[in-house]
């Protein structure tokens, strides 16, 4: 049987596995993992910025919470639909990515992560003081779950919304892993290792990276219609600097550059998260310690440490 035709098998399995395994835990236990299913698409989107193209961005939460307050303000203002909510986060996210694209790629190196940080902090300070919009430091309050026009699924259980949570992820891994092994990927992959090259070569390398940026956004966007659907508000906390943080830990923890590696960062430091938070108050500092000790034993992953564990044992 051909490998691909294997691991297609073998995600199919874990696939299934994974939606049998919603209707066995807890109600608390599946909401934390749908909890790890939406950072997992967040940290995915900044995965194609950090991992794929090199460019470290500190204000993935813009695009976030951008995506997360339109469908919150679709369901409020104008249907319940699922799919013109998600329609209409996605666009605006992009769209969002494209205009701090314009600014924030006029940098590079430590200047484009000041840049990124401020115009996450400015989305922030919009979505802070414009209450008649955003509900201001309130938040917009009794967005209910959506109609996804699906007859079977029910999404106001726990459980429900788990599968939709599910396969809103495994979309989203499906769709980057084409993107990734696309020549655009290849082409990002080479703007990483030398863009120089890959200039002399005839690449428009801004061209590149404006559009891995726009899709990056996109991809934060949709894990902002899951987030607001699920949690039935949103507030300017979730466009917040921790979140961006959090979402960079994410892929470096994991791996950055892989495709499994954001979401094994993701379930990692989501449970992390709720497991200190129930000893101490002390989250951030933890979450800076766990960046210390990734930085100096694995600065390039678990997903990339294990994999060369593994292939330095076979050769031996």
């Amino acid at each position: 049987m051909k490998p691909s035709l294997v691991a297609g098998a073998l995600a199919v399995a874990a696939f299934a596995a994974a939606a049998a395994l919603g209707g066995l835990l807890s109600s608390y236990s599946t909401g934390l993992l749908i909890d790890c299913l939406i950072f997992s698409v967040l940290a995915l989107g900044l995965n194609l910025l950090l991992g794929q193209t090199g460019l470290p961005s500190l204000g993935h939460a813009a695009y976030f919470g951008v995506g997360a307050y339109t469908a919150g303000l679709v369901m409020l203002h104008v249907s319940d639909s699922f799919w013109w909510g998600a329609a209409a986060a996605i666009a605006t996210s992009m769209a969002v990515g494209a205009a701090y694209g314009l600014l924030a790629l006029r940098t590079s190196g430590v200047y484009f992560l000041i840049i990124t940080l401020a115009l996450g902090q400015i989305t922030f300070a919009i979505a802070f003081s414009w209450r008649s919009l955003t509900g201001g430091d309130d938040g917009l309050r009794g967005i209910g779950r959506p109609d996804l026009g699906l007859p079977g699924l029910n999404v106001d259980t726990t459980a429900g919304y788990y599968l939709l949570a599910l396969t809103a992820a495994a979309a989203a891994l499906l769709l980057m892993r084409l993107i990734v092994r696309s020549p655009f990927g290849e082409a990002l992959r080479g703007i990483h290792q030398n863009s120089d090259r890959m200039a002399a070569l005839g690449y428009n390398v801004w061209l590149y990276k404006f559009l891995a940026f726009v899709i990056s956004a996109g991809f934060a966007g949709w894990a902002g219609v899951i987030f607001v659907y699920y949690k039935g508000f949103i507030s300017p906390e979730a466009v917040g600097i921790v979140v961006s943080a959090e979402v960079t830990l994410m892929v470096i923890v994991g791996g950055a550059g892989t495709l499994i590696g954001p979401f094994l960062g993701a379930f990692l430091v989501v449970f992390m998260s709720h497991v200190v938070s129930g000893y101490t108050d002390r989250w951030l500092t933890v979450l800076g310690l766990l960046y210390i000790c990734v930085m100096l034993f694995a600065p390039k992953g678990i997903v990339t440490l294990v994999g060369d564990a593994w292939r330095a044992r076979r050769s031996a």
